[in-house]
């Protein structure tokens, strides 16, 4: 059977663009299109879509409204479809917050041209968004208490010397955003690899600050690696390790995709398997493809210690399942499990591994 999707949008030629893409594909078809979010409702009783693409910006009703209420009365995949703008970016971070499963941007189009060049991206998303597991999601909160206690690190020199390196793609800006919340202030230095388009990692990064014990920013390329502090990867480049000295330091190229991606998983998690070998702890999050796998092997090859999330807590297994596939994981946990693990990990082996 086909993937029934409904297409959310108030311009006319994004939704006759879009439409187009889809229909092109063998196992998916438009089911209907709507202009604003009070058809889209009606269509959603008629036709009953398997996913539904979104447009961040829309009259009549706010689609982040009409996401709430959808989410909460009947939970289904979304693909949010953003503008390049900040407000588009920082809207798109919320819908994921409100249980978006995921989100592609709307390019500058013609008639001509349209969103042919984007006809892979969308379907690769809405595919994978047909696979997800959607699920009430908890708002996050700062400082919410109820987590449970988490091993303490109190060894200064393995929070300098040890370092968390974390992939994801569908599904893991909540995924990240769930792990880095119960990171105590001094964990060690985290570098994260999240597929996401140039724009947004910005917003990502601002928002995983604000609640976070520990810093976030989205790397810029030569900063030092620090504990308490975490570097995510720019929407335009890959990140990757490096070392000045004694010193751990980030680094950023605008390098070919690998695996369709830049950034890419795999080249932050090799560059850490060549500079922190068995100071490095690899996490694989929810996400589709294989996008990690092999550098995660690396990393375990190198000597690093590896966790995947498991197959029931991620939105789509794809990059879990890959990496376990090819022996690169030590341990696998459901998600609010995992910064308890890798914790507990750290607090067990450091001085170990600092005295090699």
């Amino acid at each position: 059977m086909k993937i029934k999707v409904l297409i959310v949008d108030d311009s006319a030629l994004i939704r006759s663009v879009m439409t187009e893409i889809i229909n092109n594909q063998p196992d998916m078809e438009v089911v209907g299109v709507a202009p604003d979010p009070l058809v889209a409702r009606e269509l959603i009783k008629q036709t009953n879509p398997d996913v539904l693409t979104l447009d961040v910006e829309m009259p009549k009703m706010d689609g982040l409204d009409f996401l709430e209420k959808l989410m909460r009365l009947r939970p289904m995949p979304v693909v949010m479809v953003s503008s390049l703008t900040e407000r588009g970016s920082e809207i798109t971070m919320r819908a994921l917050e409100l249980g978006a499963v995921d989100f592609v941007t709307k390019p500058k189009i013609s008639i001509q041209s349209g969103m042919r060049e984007y006809t892979d991206l969308i379907a690769d998303k809405i595919r994978a968004a047909s696979k997800a597991r959607v699920r009430a999601r908890v708002l996050p909160q700062a400082g919410a208490p109820g987590q449970a206690a988490l091993p303490q690190l109190r060894n200064p020199l393995m929070s300098s010397e040890k370092l968390i390196i974390i992939g994801a793609s569908t599904g893991g800006t909540e995924a990240i955003r769930e792990f880095l919340m119960q990171m105590p202030s001094d964990c060690p230095g985290i570098l994260i690899t999240q597929h996401m388009p140039e724009g947004f990692t910005k917003s990502f990064a601002k928002r995983l600050d604000s609640l976070c014990k520990i810093a976030v920013i989205e790397s810029q390329g030569n900063e030092r690696v620090l504990p308490g502090h975490a570097y995510i990867a720019p929407g335009h480049s890959h990140l990757t390790l490096a070392r000045s000295g004694a010193n751990y330091m980030t680094k950023i190229d605008q390098g070919e995709p690998v695996n369709r991606h830049r950034p890419s998983v795999d080249v932050l998690f090799r560059s850490a398997a060549q500079f922190a070998g068995k100071n490095a702890v690899g996490v694989i999050l929810t996400g589709m493809g294989k996008d990690g796998a092999a550098g995660m092997l690396e990393m375990k090859n190198a000597g690093a210690y590896n966790f995947a999330q498991d197959e029931a807590s991620c939105v789509v297994f794809g990059m879990p399942r890959e990496a376990i596939a090819v022996g690169g994981t030590h341990e696998v946990g459901p998600l609010q499990a995992l910064p308890g693990m890798v914790l507990g990990y750290l607090a067990t082996h450091g001085m170990r591994a600092l005295r090699v």
